[in-house]
């Protein structure tokens, strides 16, 4: 059997979508045009998630440990980088990244 990364992601949109529809039905407007994208990226999810629940700080680590981030996602921020004319402290607080994570980006893909 063939597998590609598209079968081993889950359905994000699927995912929360039926998390507005049965928990947070007041959120469902404010998330709509998250939604309506084909794909979601991981900054999307991220956003997504912090518009839904919220920052909690325990959860924060937690998860900044398990994040990971596709190419595009990676090639995405930097392009965020450039536009909003960031340095790498500010491009990692305002994702939530190392430094040196967006150093080695940097130097990998720019």
């Amino acid at each position: 059997m063939d597998f590609t990364n598209k079968d081993i992601r889950p359905d994000y949109k699927k995912i929360y979508t039926d998390i507005l529809n049965k928990k947070i039905p007041e959120k469902k407007e404010e998330c709509k045009h998250f939604l309506k994208k084909a794909n979601l990226s991981s900054v999307d999810i991220i956003e997504l998630n912090n518009k839904l629940f919220g920052i909690n700080k325990e959860t924060e680590k937690f998860d900044q440990r398990h994040r990971s981030y596709s190419k595009s996602d990676i090639l995405r921020i930097l392009d965020y980088q450039k536009k909003n004319k960031l340095n790498n402290s500010q491009l990692a607080n305002h994702f939530r990244l190392s430094r040196n994570t967006v150093t080695k980006w940097n130097k990998l893909f720019v």
